[in-house]
Formats: structure tokens, sequence, C-alpha cells
């Protein structure tokens, strides 16, 4: 790892989603620093997702919602694993929980951790701390299909392993996230 001067920074957008713009200066692999540069940084706060299982019926469930910033180049809603953001002061853990039960209506049963990961890390900060998760109907909290209040419209799609396994080899994902998860299923052996 080499030396990083951030020599200012200021936030050009405070909303929901924030932007900061930097000037920094890197080490270089020859050890020499860079000119100063600037650089964008997208600052969306970390989430959580989790390839969920469901115990009972023996498949996995996911969520399928719109989408905006997928509508000029896809469909406009995508078929992902449950996620979302963590809260300030919440740990991934706690986030997963609630996730899992405003999306899919579960209790979480138990969770293992799969991997964390920056998204984009060329113009953004987001981490994704990704879980493979279990419920069942035991721990049949609600409904799901989202907050109401945050217009969340989530359909929840049980999927059989075998399915889910064929739409990652022909390639019909198009969520990142849900990709690297299902690739930790196939390797670990468990599809």
């Amino acid at each position: 790892m080499g030396r990083v001067e951030v020599r200012s920074r200021r936030r050009l957008l405070d909303d929901f989603f924030k932007v900061d713009e930097a000037e920094v200066s890197f080490e270089r692999a020859d050890g020499s620093m860079t000119p100063p540069a600037r650089r964008l940084v997208f600052e969306r706060g970390d989430s959580v997702a989790a390839v969920v299982y469901h115990r009972e019926s023996d498949s996995l469930l996911f969520a399928e919602q719109f989408r905006y910033p997928t509508v000029d180049k896809g469909p406009g809603w995508l078929l992902e694993v449950v996620a979302g953001m963590i809260d300030a002061g919440e740990s991934p853990e706690a986030a997963l929980r609630r996730e899992i039960e405003e999306e899919l209506g579960f209790a979480l049963t138990t969770c293992e951790p799969i991997a964390t990961f920056f998204v984009s890390p060329g113009g953004s900060s987001e981490r994704i701390w990704l879980y493979y998760a279990e419920v069942t109907e035991a721990g049949r909290v609600g409904a799901g299909g989202g907050v109401a209040a945050e217009l969340e419209d989530i359909r929840i799609v049980r999927m059989s392993a075998a399915a889910a396994k064929d739409a990652l080899r022909q390639g019909t994902l198009a969520d990142a996230k849900t990709i690297i998860g299902l690739q930790w299923l196939v390797a670990r052996a468990s599809l």
C-alpha cells in the first residue's frame, strides 16, 4: 500500500446520495507521487445482501423490483438477492435481518458471511456485506414485499437451485451481487 495525500475535499451534492470532489496525490509503483488529480466519489453508504434459502420449499428466494438507473440500458426490473442499505449505527447483520423481514417477510434463521466487497471502486465508496442466509416457515413474520413508505414494490420469486444455476449459466441475471452470491453457491457445491 502506498501513500495518499488528500489535499482538499468538498461536497458537491448532499441529498439521499452524496457526491464529493477531492484533489489527491498518490504513490506510484516506482515510489514517486503523482501530481494532484481531481477525483469524484459517489457516497452512497454501505449495504448488505443475501442469497436466501427457504428450507421447507428447498428453494432460493429473490426480490424482483424496479430499478430506475437500469431503465436506459436494460429492463428496469431486476431479479436480485435480498439487499438494502445499512442504517447509521446498525451492524451489517442487523441490517440483513431487517431487510429479510421487509422484503421477504421472514425472520432470519441463520446466516454465513460470503464476502465484503466494493461495488464500483472507480467512482463509489459503497461496500456490500454479502451473506448466505436461511429462513423457515416457522419464522414467517409478514407478507414481505418491501416498505410501502419507501415506495418499494417487491415481487418475491421462489426458484429452485437448479433453475438459479441455469439462470447464472445462461447469463440472464444482470445484478452483480446476485451473480457473485450464486457463483459462491456453485463453488461450494450447494447447487
